[in-house]
């Protein structure tokens, strides 16, 4: 008598669905960092005791500088966002980063989460570049009209309660057009909003520089291949010559650098194809980066006098 045949269910893999997003989690990171960039703007209202009430009052004016600031922030994180789906490399929406309202800016900037490896250079460089350059082309017109709001004072003498900011390029240039050249008396009290598009220029330039996995040490592994270990080498030493030769503004730069060199390493990771070439379209946006790079840098971010000697 032959035995019946019956059925065996074997598993099936199943793999992940792509892009699957937590909205509340993101919407929550992005209202909190509303709140406390529009409270870093505002700090103690001039004139005005401090309590909650009067606070929050005030926190409208504060607008004119957090939703610039986001605005940029978010058009850089959507940047590589709107990359990774054309190259189908799954990643998170933007995660926007609060930082304490006495922080300076309000903000630790925004982040997204690429869960999977780059598949190929062209990949690796489209996902790189285009934070950078989005968020270049959202600060651009905030740069501009906060400059026109901004106002010419007497330079004040070197005292605990004056930071100056390094001028970037891009910063003189604007600054140039709508106020001339300014006197050796002169500065420019910059406007909320002027502040907002430097701060913009400040992360897209430390977010370019060649290194490791920043956006620039994607683009420059993309252009150069495994040869981009000496670059990011060249990027670190400098780094810390500047921390020290400069100024302090570069110390958590130079932190960040060092943990990520000792936990991922110098270099840049591999690729699933390392031997696709880049083509010379792609290395000719790679010209256009280093000159946002360019204009976008300073030396000296931020300078801060703690006595008038």
């Amino acid at each position: 008598m032959a035995a019946e045949p019956f059925d065996v269910a074997l598993p099936v893999y199943q793999p992940r669905p792509k892009f699957q997003h937590r909205y509340g989690v993101h919407a929550a990171w992005f209202l909190a960092t509303l709140l406390t960039t529009s409270w870093a703007a505002v700090g103690t209202p001039p004139g005005m005791p401090w309590t909650i009430g009067t606070l929050f009052r005030a926190l409208p004016y504060g607008l004119w500088y957090s939703l610039p600031i986001l605005i940029i922030l978010g058009c850089h994180e959507f940047g590589h966002y709107f990359y990774c789906r054309r190259h189908n490399v799954d990643a998170t929406l933007p995660y926007f980063l609060p930082a304490p309202p006495f922080f300076l800016t309000g903000t630790f900037g925004a982040v997204i989460r690429i869960r999977e490896a780059f598949p190929s250079k062209r990949a690796l460089f489209d996902i790189g570049v285009a934070g950078p350059i989005a968020g270049f082309v959202a600060l651009l017109p905030f740069l501009y009209w906060g400059i026109t709001m901004s106002t010419v004072v007497p330079k004040l003498p070197p005292s605990a309660a004056v930071i100056y900011f390094g001028e970037p390029l891009l910063y003189k240039f604007f600054a140039y057009l709508h106020f001339g050249a300014l006197g050796p008396g002169q500065d420019v009290l910059i406007h909320p909003m002027a502040f907002a598009a430097w701060f913009g220029m400040l992360a897209t330039a430390l977010n370019l520089m060649p290194f490791g996995q920043l956006d620039g040490g994607h683009i420059s592994y993309a252009v150069l291949g495994p040869r981009s270990w000496m670059v990011s080498l060249a990027t670190l030493i400098t780094t810390i010559v500047m921390l020290i030769f400069e100024s302090m503004s570069w110390l958590s730069m130079a932190i960040i650098m060092l943990a990520m060199a000792f936990f991922l390493g110098i270099g840049h990771p591999r690729l699933v194809d390392d031997h696709e070439p880049l083509d010379s379209t792609r290395r000719l946006v790679a010209l256009g980066a280093l000159i946002i790079f360019v204009v976008c840098f300073t030396p000296v971010p931020i300078q801060t006098f703690f006595s008038g000697k």
